[in-house]
């Protein structure tokens, strides 16, 4: 029997489909019949509110974390965003100073270039938006990295770090310069490097430099434009260093620049202190021990402590040793980039045309002699930059002479322009480096001043300089002497170019040859005012120098100039007053020593100068108006004519009364009468004119004025409790002419004899004013108070002057009645001042009250002025200095108040009469026994 076969099943059997059939499932097919429900986050789905955010709806905090984000372009778009959302919201930028600060600043370092354009960007939008105080804390950390970033290995990072220093030079320059020798090192070590020890040394070590140029052919700028622009930056930080430096002295419109100075010793400059600025102030306040009483500069106290001294402190340039060091390693490599820049702009050996240069060579050569000018001005005080000056004469002249003034002076080379296709990478060149454009005029100006500061004083046994100055000296001539037009830069360097010569030289041709071309200068037309003031400050602080310099004491230009001061300040008038107190300065130091010309020029010009109506004196600010009558104790001679116009000056209002007061005490003190001189100065004005201008100023008008007044329609009209036509005067005017009034008195009274003033006195009452019939009350009341005060008993007065100041007493107690009853409140102090000067004259000048009581006709008076004379005698009777003149005038006082009681009408008593008639019964009715004692007296009065 055949055994049966099994069938045996593989292990991946073929599945056969078959057309019509469903397809079988797999065995590993997923079930998809399922049902699921979503998760919903709610909190995580929630937009930040917590404060403003981008269009990208991201806030600060997200900006800034994504600055340390792997991706430069996650950190590029961070940065944008930053600046996007500060712009919007500013309050955050005081909020997230610190983090800002730091986080940009961390960039600066970033491989990705524009990562850091990025970053410079935001960082001028913070300084633009923040003050210095406020970034002060964190300035130390942004210059940590900028450092970092200064001396990185990359160039490209190296060149974005000078765009970094570009904007803290531009917005921050103090922060920058207080610490002032880590940049300086970093600026060095981005053009050289320092030289190995080992190995045999080259030539050009001979004088020990440690330090040569540095040449990379990876940048994308050449090595000539890559060092102009270090160099540039180099002297912008040196500029800001020298800025922060505290100014001994120099010229007042410039103080970083100390030109004109001299030497400073005995001068007290004032300190005003403000607490709030004191805290950021960078410079330092001595504070004494012991009140001041003992001084200690040197004490161990401190104001408040160092925020952060940091480790440059010890390190800067607070010292001259330390700038000498530092100058000794500069000066080689400056030296080394103006020979490689002319080499390659005149490759030939020829001369000819070598003192023509490229604008890449000018450049350079700027930026060099910018920096070598700057290096003196480091020098924290003068003996200190005379001592640099003398060493750099000592080491670095024949380097100087070699390679600055082989081709002095210097032009531009004309180049010819083709047109090329534009090189994107020569103009991205061009572009990496600012401040290309130098003028040959500004080169040649600052190369002279350079060379000039190294000039030494000639003294014997010491080589002369006169070889190589020649050619600055007559290009300073030219320059000034041609009219071209400079900018008030280029005109101080060359001022300080010109007085660093003349005191140098000490030679009255070189001085005179210079101070003349100055001169041509000078009287140039349509100068600024800086410019001119620029001018009389130089000239001014010369003539300040003579004493010990022949040659400026006898130079003719300076004393031309001096000379034609008067004249200038009478043209110029008060068009520009800040100009013309420059030359009130000028003309009062040169008056103060003697000077014969200005003072000759001042006496010829003084009536023009002092004119009361259109005189430089009484248009100029107080200021100069005080200054002005100053001079006048320097005049050789004070003429009628001058003394007329001072007299209207001072009555005219137009000087204060203070100022006026101070006149008439110069012009009181330069009279042989006054009994005080000084020296050898002689009397200025001769002792009747002296008098004659004490009598116009007591008057308070001029004899023209006074001739006006009488046709005058406004002056009050005469009755007879007013004999005089008074002319009211304003209140102003009244208390001006008051104040005059008492200092003409004190004059008067100082003079010796009381009895001839007074007799002079009375002589010009009666000669010139007796005759008016408009008289002004200010006047009227001045000349009772001077007459009261000079009058002595052994000259009584004269019958025309005791008639006129009778009317005139009248006149000023009847306006009296009038200015209480009108304006009582408003005319105070007019009122007091006339009640005072009558009173006091019927006190104290025989006779006056006897002829005022005889000028009262009761019958003439109408009905208004009867009680205007019940008033006036009602006054008179309650005076008590008044009794004994009244008890002596008894009868005619009883003859009036009869006559006023009889020709009184109304059926009851008027009050005025009532009060009248009690004050003269308290008064003289009941003092018969005192009226019998005092007989001598009514033959007095």
């Amino acid at each position: 029997m055949k055994a049966k076969k099994k069938k045996r099943q593989d292990d991946f059997q073929k599945v056969k489909l078959k057309v019509g059939k469903t397809k079988p499932k797999a065995d590993n097919a997923t079930n998809t019949n399922f049902r699921s429900k979503g998760i919903h986050l709610s909190e995580q789905l929630k937009r930040d509110t917590s404060g403003p955010t981008t269009h990208r709806q991201l806030g600060i905090n997200d900006l800034l974390s994504q600055l340390h984000h792997y991706n430069a372009n996650v950190k590029h778009s961070a940065l944008l965003g930053l600046r996007e959302l500060l712009s919007l919201n500013p309050s955050l930028l005081e909020q997230h100073l610190s983090r800002l600060l730091s986080e940009v600043a961390a960039v600066f370092t970033d491989k990705d270039g524009n990562v850091r354009v990025a970053a410079t960007r935001v960082l001028r939008f913070i300084a633009q938006s923040v003050p210095a105080e406020r970034v002060a804390p964190f300035f130390p950390l942004l210059s940590a990295h900028l450092s970092c970033a200064m001396t990185h290995i990359e160039t490209g990072i190296q060149e974005d770090a000078m765009k970094v220093l570009d904007v803290l030079l531009e917005h921050y320059p103090a922060l920058l310069a207080a610490r002032p020798a880590v940049l300086l090192t970093n600026f060095l070590e981005l053009i050289s490097h320092r030289q190995s020890s080992g190995g045999a040394k080259k030539p050009q070590d001979a004088k020990g430099r440690t330090w040569a140029l540095t040449v990379n052919p990876n940048r994308v700028l050449t090595s000539q434009q890559w060092r102009l622009s270090v160099l540039l930056r180099l002297g912008r930080f040196l500029q800001a260093v020298v800025e922060e430096r505290p100014v001994e002295e120099g010229d007042i419109f410039v103080p970083a620049e100390g030109v004109f100075g001299s030497s400073g010793e005995g001068r007290l400059t004032p300190l005003y202190l403000n607490w709030e600025e004191l805290t950021y102030s960078k410079i330092g306040v001595k504070v004494y021990e012991h009140s001041g009483a003992k001084p200690t500069p040197r004490s161990t106290f401190k104001l408040r402590p160092e925020v952060d001294p940091g480790p440059a402190v010890g390190e800067g340039l607070d010292s001259a040793e330390a700038v000498q060091s530092f100058a000794a390693t500069l000066v080689p490599l400056l030296l080394e980039v103006w020979v490689e820049a002319s080499t390659s702009d005149c490759p030939g050996n020829s001369t000819e045309g070598a003192h023509l240069l490229t604008p890449d060579a000018m450049s350079v050569m700027f930026q060099v002699l910018t920096i070598l000018q700057l290096l003196r001005k480091l020098a924290p005080q003068q003996d200190h930059r005379d001592a640099l000056d003398a060493w750099f004469h000592k080491e670095y002249l024949g380097d100087f002479k070699q390679h600055f003034m082989k081709n002095f002076p210097y032009g531009a080379r004309d180049t010819p322009k083709h047109k090329k296709k534009v090189d994107l990478k020569r103009s991205k060149q061009t572009a990496a480096v600012p401040g290309l454009t130098v003028e040959p005029l500004a080169l040649n100006i600052t190369l002279c001043q350079v060379m000039v500061s190294l000039s030494q004083r000639q003294r014997v046994g010491r080589e002369m300089d006169g070889d190589w100055l020649t050619p600055l000296r007559t290009f300073v001539q030219d320059t000034l002497g041609s009219g071209v037009k400079l900018s008030y830069r280029q005109l101080h360097m060359l001022l300080g170019t010109v007085w660093k010569m003349v005191l140098t030289q000490r030679s009255k041709t070189v001085t005179e040859d210079l101070l003349e071309a100055v001169y041509i200068y000078y009287k140039q037309r349509h100068l600024t005012l800086q410019t001119r003031s620029l001018l009389l400050s130089f000239y001014s602080k010369l003539y300040l120098q003579e004493q010990g310099h022949t040659h400026i004491a006898r130079s003719k230009v300076l004393c031309r100039w001096l000379a034609f001061l008067p004249v200038q300040l009478a043209q110029l008038g008060h068009r520009n007053p800040a100009l013309s107190s420059r030359l009130l300065l000028s003309i009062q130091a040169a008056a103060s020593r003697g000077h014969k010309d200005l003072l000759n020029s001042l006496q010829t010009h003084a009536c023009r100068l002092y004119d009361p109506d259109d005189g430089v004196v009484v248009l100029l600010p107080v200021e100069s108006q005080q200054r002005m009558v100053q001079l006048l104790y320097f005049l050789p001679k004070m003429p009628q004519s001058l003394l007329a116009n001072l007299s209207g000056c001072c009555t005219a209002g137009r000087f204060s009364a203070g100022l006026s007061a101070s006149l008439i005490r110069i012009i009181h003190l330069r009279s042989s009468l006054s009994s005080w001189s000084v020296g050898s100065q002689e009397a200025a004005l001769q002792d009747v004119d002296y008098i004659s201008f004490l009598f116009s100023t007591l008057t308070g008008f001029s004899s023209d004025r006074l001739g006006s007044l009488q046709d005058d329609e406004s002056a009050l009209p005469p009755s007879p409790l007013s004999p005089l036509r008074l002319y009211p005067t304003p209140l102003e005017q009244f208390t001006h002419h008051w104040d005059l009034v008492e200092e003409v008195c004190h004059c008067l009274e100082t003079l010796g004899s009381k009895s001839q003033c007074f007799d002079i006195l009375q002589n010009g009452i009666c000669k010139y004013l007796t005759k008016l019939g408009v008289v002004p009350d200010n006047m009227a009341a001045g000349l009772l108070r001077a007459v009261s005060r000079l009058l002595d008993l052994s000259v009584l007065p004269i019958e025309p002057v005791l008639r006129f100041l009778s009317q005139c007493c009248l006149s000023l107690l009847a306006l009296l009645i009038t200015l209480q009853q009108e304006l009582p409140a408003e005319t105070n102090h007019k009122r007091e001042a006339i009640w005072g000067a009558c009173v006091s004259a019927l006190s104290t000048i025989p006779r006056l009250l006897r002829m005022v009581l005889q000028l009262l006709r009761v019958a003439d008076l109408s009905e208004e002025e009867l009680p205007q004379l019940g008033q006036i005698l009602s006054m008179l009777l309650q005076h008590t200095p008044l009794h004994n003149q009244l008890l002596a005038n008894a009868a005619l006082l009883q003859e009036i108040i009869q006559n006023l009681s009889r020709y009184s009408r109304g059926g009851t008593r008027q009050q005025w009469l009532t009060d009248l008639l009690y004050c003269y019964t308290v008064t003289v009715a009941h003092s018969s026994s005192a009226r019998r004692g005092n007989l001598g007296l009514r033959d007095i009065y």
